[in-house]
């Protein structure tokens, strides 16, 4: 990073710092970590949405999912909080919410895809195949950084070791997050989030890293507020209270606008959660948030959780990320989508290997052979997809010459020939 110049960049032009540059070198330490995954990944992520129209992604649960997006040309993946909880958390339970897990749970998976994109990688690589970039940026889901300020950087910490590109922090009191009777969103004060952000932003400058920072909130559909004690909230809360304490909060569109003007000058990317599928509501956002602040970049969740085609018709669905990047929505991602397609397609075998039998598994192997004859998948060789082509490589390697084989000693290899 360079640290002369946070506001004269393109990069960091609008991107407001509460401390200085000897605050961030005081509190590294004497000694300089690189974080090599995360660093390249944030530089391509943020030259992607300079570059293209728009990055598309995918939730992955797990490495092999990440690969095979990769594989089928997706340039980013998300990694939602959500998808952990409900399967791979650190915890190994089953949760409705990613606040009830282990607070190192998305960073485990964040840190398992990039492993598994190393090995494609090395694998590749062994054969002489570069065609693909396998290190593709993951965006990570931190939820309301499970804590308070200090908790956001420590998480802030984790996710980029773990070799995260980008996080992003929600407004959600993730102690009250779907644990409140009859599930109503609660939001916590404006200036409490900010905080959080500030803190995730200067545990990326101690480290660093040019980690891209998201701020989502949930103002649209947030009905109680923790507390009142910023000013800018009042105009959203009602002086009733429930028996927790909380404020009621009148959410909607307006206060999703006014929350996105207070975070912009902290976040790389504002995203507003929403229930519906809505380009008009979309196009509002993007208006007023750009007319403050026009070279701010948007993202949109296209939630697994809307019923797309009862709400749209075919034309706009297949529309739908062309118009939001011209709106300036630059990370359009569908959340829960290693989810639904783990678990569907499964279920879906399952039920045909009980009807059918073997013809079932028949249908699914022919599909695979189609998709590696047609688009390249290579999954279906299982022992080269897990990297028993590379490992054999590391043994012909590691015994090449040795005496136990052939009786020769190994060629000697210079430094020079190792650099190369």
């Amino acid at each position: 990073m360079n640290w002369n110049n946070w506001n004269e960049t393109s990069r960091w032009g609008d991107v407001k710092r509460p401390y200085t540059v000897a605050d961030v070198l005081r509190l590294r330490g004497s000694m300089q970590i690189e974080y090599t995954i995360a660093s390249k990944g944030a530089e391509r992520l943020w030259n992607l949405f300079q570059s293209e129209p728009y990055v598309a992604a995918l939730g992955a649960t797990t490495g092999n999912q990440a690969i095979e997006q990769v594989r089928a040309g997706l340039s980013a993946i998300y990694a939602s909080s959500s998808q952990v909880a409900a399967d791979v958390n650190a915890a190994r339970e089953m949760y409705p919410c990613g606040s009830l897990s282990p607070s190192d749970s998305v960073p485990n998976l964040v840190r398992n895809i990039n492993k598994a994109l190393q090995r494609a990688d090395q694998i590749h690589h062994a054969e002489g195949n570069t065609g693909i970039y396998w290190f593709a940026p993951i965006v990570a889901d931190a939820e309301g950084g499970h804590g308070g300020a200090l908790n956001s950087f420590e998480l802030m910490k984790s996710m980029i070791e773990a070799g995260a590109s980008a996080v992003h922090f929600e407004d959600q009191c993730s102690i009250a997050k779907n644990c409140i009777a009859g599930g109503m969103a609660v939001i916590i004060p404006a200036q409490e989030f900010i905080e959080k952000l500030i803190a995730a932003r200067l545990a990326a400058d101690v480290m660093g890293v040019a980690t891209l920072l998201i701020a989502r909130t949930d103002a649209k559909m947030a009905q109680l507020i923790t507390s009142d004690s910023d000013s800018r909230d009042h105009r959203f809360i009602s002086g009733e209270r429930t028996p927790e304490g909380y404020f009621l909060y009148r959410g909607g569109l307006e206060a999703v606008i006014q929350r996105g003007l207070v975070y912009a000058p902290y976040a790389d990317l504002l995203w507003y959660e929403t229930s519906a599928p809505d380009l008009k509501e979309a196009q509002r956002f993007a208006a007023a948030i750009h007319e403050r602040f026009p070279k701010k970049l948007l993202a949109y969740n296209c939630a697994a959780s809307f019923d797309w085609s009862k709400q749209l018709d075919a034309t706009t669905i297949r529309n739908f990320h062309v118009a939001l990047s011209a709106m300036g929505y630059k990370f359009q991602f569908v959340n829960l989508a290693g989810f639904h397609s783990l678990n569907v397609g499964m279920f879906d075998l399952a039920r045909g290997f009980r009807e059918t039998g073997m013809a079932a598994y028949a249908r699914l192997q022919q599909s695979e052979f189609e998709l590696a004859e047609s688009y390249g998948y290579e999954a279906v060789a299982h022992d080269r997809f897990v990297g028993t082509s590379y490992f054999n490589d590391v043994a012909r390697t590691i015994g090449r010459g040795g005496s136990a084989v052939s009786g020769r000693l190994p060629k000697a290899v210079s430094s020079s020939e190792l650099v190369k």
